[in-house]
């Protein structure tokens, strides 16, 4: 999934230490996949801060990676009372923070509008049906928070000179290489590498062996390959 994180400045290295509590689901990286969303953030950090520029970072989610990670992910597909009290539990500065133990969270976000509304909730003077109602008719929004250090493995940033080629490029690459080392013809060397278990690996997403440069992926090859 493309996701984007807007601000006042391109993102470089996420750090953790600079992110604020007291949001809609704790302290943490926020992303959305709505890329207006995050330009509007943009211009409004900007605001708010009065410096730097309006930027979008692009990061590529990789959603495969929390459950093979063994991370504790919390989804919520849409506006619920479950949601509204996850809210109001973060935001509540009277109580210990963090104030749940999830790596990532994701769900619609709380605006200044919403908040409001949330805020009458909690005073009691609208029903949770009431609440939910009013909320209900909103344009569609997310948000997907990254918790945890090691939540932040499942993201990178899509112009990052380290981020990972694609199956073709990485294939292509190493086809080249057996023609080379081997003195093959493409075709030949295709053959060879596309019917490779180290091939079927790396075509398979949740092995997170495209993540390795392609040298290296190489070198787990030539290994299969000179046992046979």
């Amino acid at each position: 999934m493309q996701v984007f994180h807007g601000s006042n400045t391109k993102i470089e290295k996420i750090d953790l230490a600079k992110s604020e509590y007291y949001k809609d689901f704790g302290r943490g990286f926020y992303v959305t996949n709505i890329k207006k969303h995050a330009e509007e953030w943009a211009i409004e950090k900007v605001k708010r801060l009065k410096s730097g520029e309006p930027v979008v970072t692009e990061f590529k989610y990789h959603e495969h990676y929390p459950k093979n990670a063994g991370l504790s992910v919390k989804q919520f597909h849409d506006l619920s009372e479950e949601w509204i009290k996850f809210i109001i539990m973060n935001r509540d500065a009277s109580i210990v923070h963090p104030a749940h133990n999830f790596d990532i969270v994701e769900g619609p976000i709380a605006d200044d509008k919403m908040v409001m509304q949330i805020e009458q909730y909690f005073l009691e003077k609208i029903t949770i049906k009431t609440l939910i109602e009013r909320l209900t008719y909103r344009e569609p929004t997310h948000q997907i928070c990254f918790c945890t250090a090691k939540s932040l493995y499942a993201l990178k940033i899509m112009d990052d000179k380290n981020f990972p080629l694609t199956f073709d490029e990485i294939s292509a690459q190493i086809t080249e290489r057996i023609m080379s080392d081997n003195n093959l013809t493409e075709l030949n060397a295709a053959d060879i590498f596309i019917t490779s278990a180290t091939c079927a690996k790396l075509a398979d997403e949740s092995t997170f062996l495209w993540q390795k440069p392609w040298q290296e992926i190489y070198e787990i090859f030539k290994e299969e390959f000179s046992k046979k």
